[in-house]
């Protein structure tokens, strides 16, 4: 397994940042041309590879419009393909939920599967239908990368220990040389990111290499839930990673009256501009509403909330063998309008932060992470399984009459929820209710009844339970 780790540059002169930005916007042409020409259905129906986008490229000369060294173009074209066919991957993964909820034939759900996998979806209206709906033609955004092969580049160390990484410019052996602010030299396939005048470095590692890969896992089966205040809770009332709602909500709240602030200077701006004093608005706009410090900031706050989430989950598998948990990689449509603040704190890229956590923790440490349906796991008693009323991290179950602590609450059921042999992972959340409604009934027909009376069993037989109904 491999991990991806970043180096920066240090103090980079603007001659050198000057040249890299350039070469960067030649080869996002590059990515933009791959993009167009085979980002689509058509093209992916194509089965082309990059090897061969490179060799029509070559055969017809579009290559020397980009003006860039061969291997630049050649890696971007790569890169670019992969992207491409990753793309084309999460639509599939989209298809195959829509291929569970329409059919229960397993004969015709493995010939949909194989299908699909083997890209033969053409013939399939069905399949053909959905892989129109969920994938959509890409385009490239990025403008401020340069792949640089392995074989391309090297680095050296000067007489005061800083160490310098040298790669590819735009003229034939003619090196750009990197002064970076790591002593650790990088290895294999480089990834350049040019952000706010400084250079990020992305490179892999075995995972084997880091410490962390090296701590056993626990020996217990827990099932966790992703918070909000907490990165995550276990099904022992544990929380981890306390933090986590903190940050999210002081950065929120930052950025809430710095947005405020920057649309107050914006409008200043623009009334300048309308009365004609084109200097003080181009004055605002230059020292005022730039990005460079912005996309600083936010790189830091999505770097403290991984490391928060991170060493949650660290924590969790220093107690679990197998870790049960939600599939954090489903998107819920939310019935709800909430306010922009609200959805400031509760953004999404930190669910995928814990999902990409919990994989690669557990893969790293030799932990099983099993993925659950985990439709109605907050709304549901652990103990009766009957709906109850949640109001912020308190459940009460009006059956019961106990109030738990929600997330411990909705942890048990996922951890109980692994062995449910009725609902699976992509189980449709309406039948799931159905299945829990009928279970609860079930329940409360074999109580023993309370009010015989000819009244009481008059309104039974005209109101029969829903089991009953169901079972029609």
């Amino acid at each position: 397994m491999k991990v991806t780790r970043i180096a920066y540059s240090a103090r980079l002169n603007a001659g050198k940042c000057a040249a890299l930005v350039e070469q960067a916007r030649r080869l996002g042409r590059v990515r933009s041309e791959v993009w167009q020409r085979y980002g689509s259905i058509n093209g992916v129906g194509a089965g082309l590879r990059d090897r061969q986008v490179r060799d029509r490229w070559l055969a017809d000369g579009t290559h020397v419009r980009f003006a860039v060294l061969a291997n630049a173009w050649k890696e971007t074209v790569r890169d670019a393909m992969a992207d491409i066919a990753a793309n084309l991957e999460a639509a599939k993964a989209d298809v195959r939920r829509a291929i569970n909820r329409r059919t229960v034939d397993p004969a015709e759900r493995r010939r949909m599967f194989t299908a699909l996998k083997a890209d033969q979806w053409v013939d399939d209206p069905f399949l053909a239908r959905q892989m129109r709906m969920h994938w959509k033609r890409g385009r490239n955004r990025r403008h401020d990368q340069i792949v640089v092969r392995a074989d391309k580049y090297h680095t050296a160390v000067d007489g005061r220990g800083r160490l310098w990484l040298a790669i590819p410019g735009l003229e034939p052996r003619k090196m750009v040389r990197i002064p970076l602010s790591t002593t650790v030299a990088p290895t294999g396939t480089l990834r350049l990111i040019l952000r706010g005048g400084r250079v990020e470095v992305h490179y892999q590692i075995d995972a084997s290499q880091m410490r962390s890969s090296q701590r056993p896992c626990g020996e217990a089966t827990i099932g966790v839930d992703k918070g909000y205040t907490e990165a995550l809770t276990d099904s022992d009332g544990q929380p981890h990673g306390e933090q986590l709602g903190d940050l999210l909500t002081r950065e929120s709240d930052r950025l809430k009256e710095r947005n405020r602030r920057r649309a107050k200077l914006r409008s200043i701006a623009n009334n300048a501009a309308l009365r004609g004093d084109y200097a003080k608005a181009h004055r605002i706009k230059a020292n005022n509403l730039g990005t460079i410090k912005r996309d600083r900031q936010a790189a830091r706050h999505r770097a403290r909330v991984r490391t928060e989430i991170f060493t949650a989950v660290h924590e969790v598998v220093d107690k679990a063998a197998t870790v049960v948990a939600e599939d954090l990689t489903q998107r819920f449509t939310g019935r709800k309008n909430l306010p922009k603040n609200i959805n400031r704190r509760l953004a999404a890229w930190t669910k995928g932060v814990t999902a990409e956590a919990l994989k690669n923790v557990s893969e790293r440490r030799g932990s099983a992470l099993v993925h659950v349906n985990a439709a109605y796991t907050s709304q549901a008693c652990h103990r009766c399984g009957r709906f109850g009323r949640r109001s912020g991290d308190r459940f009460h179950c009006t059956w019961c009459g106990v109030v738990w602590q929600a997330d411990v609450n909705a942890a048990i059921n996922i951890l109980q929820r692994a062995g449910d042999p009725d609902i699976a992972l992509h189980t449709p959340h309406q039948k799931v209710k159905q299945i829990l409604q009928d279970r609860t009934d079930r329940h409360r027909t074999r109580l023993p009844v309370q009010d015989s009376s000819p009244a009481t069993a008059g309104r039974r037989a005209d109101h029969p339970n829903r089991s009953t109904m169901s079972n029609k």
